[in-house]
């Protein structure tokens, strides 16, 4: 069975000679392995379409659970992120971030639209890269069932806590406290509360549309990042690499 897909690659392999597995988000199927034949080639049409990052428009070749390319034609490219290597290592743990959270096959639209949209506001629309990586990180983790309770502190009740529970996802006041001796709590400003519960409820047309000056947005961006690694019980390389260059 033939089927046509608009997808991202998240991920790309060697596979023999000249051959790629590719990891790739689509809207209508969720995240599927497939095999591109002959894109390591010079000479392939379909080199460009199958690279990391590359959005393009797939037709598959079903068979047993199993896809392989026929023909694949790049619809966004990004270059702006190609060509600078700080977009490019921040853009790469995006695509990582997306292939952790999303399970094989089961479609999740939004997820791919936070995706390219975050590509796109860090490249075409240049906008701060520490707000992009807060925005992308805190709305995967809540379309992935992750949301954190944001509506006041959860052991008082009080409205304006200023501690997020990154082991729990939840607010606190610094004066409150839970039987885990071991939960992780960050400080956390009115600003920041604020960006926080922005994110959690706008519209996904809208979650770029905000503004955070310094300190708060750096404080943004550690409570995101803490809270995404903590939650998945795992590190990712690419933000490692990230963080060394600019965090």
């Amino acid at each position: 069975m033939y089927i046509k897909t608009d997808g991202i690659v998240l991920r790309e392999v060697a596979y023999q000679d000249s051959d790629k597995l590719l990891t790739v988000l689509t809207r209508e199927y969720g995240k599927l392995t497939v095999r591109a034949r002959g894109v390591r080639s010079s000479r392939s049409r379909s080199k460009a379409a199958c690279q990391l990052l590359a959005y393009s428009e797939f037709t598959l070749l079903e068979r047993g659970g199993r896809y392989v390319v026929t023909e694949a034609t790049a619809k966004e490219m990004f270059p702006e992120l190609r060509n600078d290597l700080e977009l490019l290592s921040l853009a790469s743990y995006f695509a990582q971030a997306a292939d952790v959270l999303s399970p094989e096959g089961e479609e999740n639209p939004p997820f791919v639209s936070l995706l390219l949209n975050a590509l796109y506001a860090l490249g075409r629309l240049g906008l701060p890269q520490k707000l992009v990586k807060a925005v992308f990180e805190l709305r995967a983790m809540c379309l992935s069932g992750y949301e954190p309770d944001l509506r006041g502190c959860a052991v008082c009740g009080a409205p304006e806590p200023d501690r997020f529970n990154i082991s729990q996802g939840v607010l606190q006041c610094a004066a409150c406290r839970t039987e885990e001796e071991n939960d992780i709590r960050l400080p956390m400003s009115a600003g920041t509360r604020a960006a926080l519960r922005y994110l959690d409820s706008a519209p996904s047309s809208r979650v770029f549309s905000f503004r955070l000056a310094e300190p708060s947005l750096s404080e943004l961006g550690q409570i995101t990042e803490s809270y995404l690694c903590t939650r998945l019980e795992r590190g990712f390389s690419t933000l490692d690499f990230y963080k060394s260059l600019f965090l």
